[in-house]
């Protein structure tokens, strides 16, 4: 399968790539090159070969959902006077 230039100004064009005219050459031929060898690939034939593990069959072993950390939130919240029932308090900014 060939491409014209017309085709990869085009698809620069959709990809919002800008494309100099010197480009345009080596892009043809090399886009072409990558589209003869996907067809390449589908005359391969695959029906005997078995699908490839899939990581959503799996189970994924879980840990323990436990602190690590001791909570200093009281520490942390001593340097402001801003605070109220262990939240921050900031200024109002959406009306």
């Amino acid at each position: 399968m060939g491409l014209s230039k017309k085709d990869v100004q085009h698809i620069a064009n959709l990809a919002r790539l800008e494309v100099s005219d010197e480009q345009i050459d080596d892009y043809v031929e090399k886009l072409t090159q990558i589209l003869d060898m996907v067809d390449a690939l589908k005359e391969v034939d695959t029906s005997e070969v078995l699908p490839l593990a899939h990581p959503l069959h799996m189970s994924q072993p879980l840990r323990v959902d436990e602190p690590t950390e001791k909570n200093q939130r009281d520490l942390f919240q001593a340097n402001t006077e801003h605070v109220e029932q262990g939240l921050y308090t900031v200024p109002k900014v959406i009306e």
